[in-house]
């Protein structure tokens, strides 16, 4: 059984190894962003968007947490671009839907198929692991999130 310090020892090893993991992913999400005009908080609704047909500006910053005005920025700059489509809730005036143009979804295509993008990056991070450590760390990572989601509806 391992001593308190080394519990807490561990912990702090798992919480540097996500640390490190942030940091060098928003460093690449940054390059991706400057190298195609867009500022990160721009790039992160998009990308927020891409899997979803429409979401609310306010489920956006829930996923996001970009601050509202950040978040009303970005999407301005993105609705201005053309790569965003804004319309009204039906019976709440108050609600924004968003949706990725035809626009958005090519620019989104072709940023990601661009040498040196995000998604290129960790191309080359699964081409570097077999499938066991892929399906192993999607799996681990999916039930830290669940066990850190449980806690935080506890409290």
């Amino acid at each position: 059984m391992p001593t308190e310090n080394q519990s807490i020892m561990r912990s702090v090893e798992l919480l540097q190894s996500f640390a490190s993991v942030q940091k060098n992913l928003y460093r690449f999400v940054q390059k991706s962003a400057a190298d195609n005009g867009l500022s990160v908080p721009q790039y992160t609704v998009l990308i927020t968007l891409i899997s979803e047909s429409a979401m609310t500006q306010k489920t956006i910053g829930e996923k996001t947490f970009l601050p509202k005005s950040t978040l009303s920025q970005a999407v301005d700059g993105l609705v201005k671009e053309g790569l965003l489509e804004r319309q009204q809730v039906e019976g709440n005036r108050r609600e924004v839907l968003l949706s990725v143009s035809e626009k958005g979804i090519g620019f989104i295509k072709e940023l990601h198929l661009r040498e040196g993008s995000v998604l290129r990056i960790f191309e080359g991070v699964l081409d570097a692991l077999d499938s066991r450590e892929v399906d192993s760390l999607l799996t681990t990572h999916s039930r830290i999130a669940a066990l850190l989601e449980a806690i935080e509806i506890e409290e």
